[in-house]
């Protein structure tokens, strides 16, 4: 991965970042070459380094067939400069990546490579992709810090599961894409770049994991799924608040208004902050109250009959971090006390997992309000728990 500043490079190319923020592309991308201190861009859109000497000013940059001839990605170890002198060498072993401690190193989440060529997606079995919104929030912002915290907190994660003898990253192949670029002045185009990024992801085969990002983004990463799947879809929803009733302001700023597709399960719900909304086709709402009285098992059948019933072809997992008591989920953008535990919430999704899922969202995690980032390791832990079912059920892997 090049570096975020310009100059010459140790290894004999020069290069420098500059970010486009096209409206035409999903991910950033986009430069022009200019002697010394511009890269190129590849096929897929993301930079490939240039050799010096470059081209006169203004002219195209050579093609990718012609980077730099010292750089190369051995497997496992993308974005490694090699070279024939044992100085360089040397030189590019100080920058290799591998078991790094979790202080060091690129934020990805669990340190999972970072696909830069996004036309190889469909190579990966899982892809990670942040979406760092919150112009919907409606009480505090905040979760747009929500993918940068997550991921770094995951650095913690070893990536071997010691309950179930298995390693993430050995039994499955993940990758993280970055996050989607947004203009949040535009929630109705960042709407539709959300959709389409998480609609790329599954037409090639590969299940998202969404970093949210606050609650909006569920409705377009959901619309996403169907749209690329296919066919109807059931939705299991985590939430401390009901999210189907209709807004009474703008709807683009509206959470609630967006999970009207398929078949919607909500879990977690109970309080004073929302009024029932009126049933709907296909729709169940189970409070903290049920999960209490009726038994995790009980509400899990009840919510996997609901979600797959009527012909659905798949679930999508959407997960409001504030579905679990503040008490241990501080950092999100409406806490409310009285939600479910943690160990009440890895449960479930466990168990939905094992049934087999399209993907997954984690929204509402906001690292300024977090404590010891308890918040964010929850909702890395969230993650890792439905991966590690998907793998064991035979779902993914």
């Amino acid at each position: 991965m090049p570096p975020l500043t310009g100059g010459p490079s140790p290894m004999g190319c020069s290069y420098a970042i500059r970010s486009s923020l096209r409206s035409n592309h999903i991910f950033p991308t986009g430069t022009v070459c200019n002697p010394g201190a511009r890269h190129a861009v590849s096929r897929s859109g993301f930079p490939h380094l240039c050799p010096s000497p470059y081209p006169p000013p203004g002219s195209p940059c050579p093609p990718p067939a012609q980077e730099c001839p010292m750089r190369s990605d051995p497997p496992g170890e993308p974005g490694v400069e090699l070279a024939d002198s044992d100085d360089q060498r040397e030189l590019a072993a100080l920058f290799q990546r591998g078991e790094n401690p979790h202080f060091s190193g690129i934020n990805t989440f669990l340190k999972a490579p970072h696909l830069q060529e996004l036309s190889q997606v469909g190579e990966h079995q899982v892809a990670v992709v942040g979406v760092p919104l919150d112009a919907g929030a409606a009480h505090r912002p905040g979760p747009r810090f929500g993918p940068q915290g997550m991921r770094r907190i995951s650095a913690l994660h070893a990536s071997h599961y010691c309950e179930r003898g298995a390693d993430l990253l050995d039994g499955l192949d993940i990758v993280d894409l970055g996050d989607i670029f947004l203009a949040p002045a535009d929630l109705d185009a960042a709407f539709d770049r959300i959709t389409r990024g998480v609609a790329y992801i599954v037409s090639h085969g590969v299940f998202p994991v969404v970093l949210g990002g606050d609650h909006s983004v569920g409705y377009p990463a959901a619309r996403g799924v169907m749209e690329a799947f296919g066919g109807k879809i059931g939705v299991i929803h985590f939430d401390r608040h009901l999210e189907a009733r209709e807004p009474a302001g703008d709807r683009r700023a509206a959470h609630e208004t967006h999970f009207d597709l398929g078949n919607l399960v909500q879990i977690g719900v109970s309080g004073w902050q929302a009024a029932r909304a009126p049933a709907r086709d296909g729709s169940l709402v189970i409070a903290v109250e049920d999960v209490e009285e009726r038994g995790l098992d009980s509400v899990a059948d009840q919510a996997l009959e609901a979600a797959w019933s009527g012909g659905a072809r798949g679930v999508y997992l959407s997960f409001d971090i504030d579905a679990v008591d503040p008490g241990f989920a501080p950092g999100t953008g409406w806490p409310d006390p009285g939600g479910l535990y943690p160990r009440e919430a890895l449960r479930l999704v466990r168990r939905f997992a094992a049934e087999g899922l399209l993907g997954m969202e984690v929204v509402e995690v906001a690292p300024p309000y977090d404590s010891s980032d308890v918040t964010s390791l929850l909702g890395v832990r969230l993650i890792c728990e439905v991966l590690a079912a998907s793998v064991a059920s035979g779902h993914l892997g």
